[in-house]
């Protein structure tokens, strides 16, 4: 994983929070029951140079880059009211500036584009419409993802994680499988803790 990515990802997820919920008057996640789930640990590792028989050091292969998500995506969450069409995020307007804009989810850039291998990253606002109701996710729930062409992704719902610190940045690295993993604030402050939820393809 580049250093540049793994900077890039503490520094959004640490303010996104922040700038997700900043200028709305929402209640706080402290009344969402917790769920006892185990939360992840940093994955992150840099990989080895290798040394050919001539003993030249090579440098390690560089992780591929993936652009931004094209127009034309949506999220639905049918239990939770939520279906939003999905954006490409921006750090400049979205951690900098902290104007985030609303009736939008996020794909956070560089991670998987939902339907390939890796991990989709979709942040939103914790505000009515949006990822509010994100609050009130549990283990089970249907995610679908339509695609600009109409083909629909389904997703089931397989961790709730209601209090993910701000500076865990695990849950932005690539994985070894294809999942979606959606977030949003639990409150106005920076260091207020994430809400982050865990889908799997059907």
């Amino acid at each position: 994983m580049p250093r540049s990515f793994t900077v890039l990802a503490g520094v959004l997820l640490l303010a996104v929070g922040f700038a997700l919920v900043a200028g709305g008057a929402l209640p706080r996640a402290g009344s969402v029951a917790p769920i006892a789930l185990p939360s992840a640990s940093a994955t992150a590792s840099t990989p080895a140079a290798t040394t050919s028989n001539d003993s030249t050091t090579l440098a390690p292969t560089p992780a591929p880059t993936i652009g931004p998500i094209p127009n034309g995506y949506r999220i639905a969450m049918p239990r939770l009211g939520i279906d939003l069409p999905i954006a490409e995020g921006d750090v400049q307007r979205d951690v900098v500036i902290q104007r985030t804009p609303e009736n939008f989810a996020f794909h956070f850039p560089g991670t998987a584009i939902p339907g390939t291998f890796g991990n989709s990253y979709i942040y939103a606002h914790a505000r009515q419409g949006m990822f509010l109701s994100l609050w009130n996710a549990r283990v089970g729930d249907n995610v679908s993802i339509t695609t600009p062409g109409g083909d629909e992704l389904k997703f089931l719902v397989t961790e709730v994680h209601p209090r993910v610190q701000p500076a865990d940045t695990s849950w932005l690295q690539p994985t070894g499988d294809e999942r979606l993993t959606l977030q949003t604030s639990t409150g106005p402050n920076r260091d207020d803790p994430r809400f982050v939820v865990v889908a799997a393809p059907q």
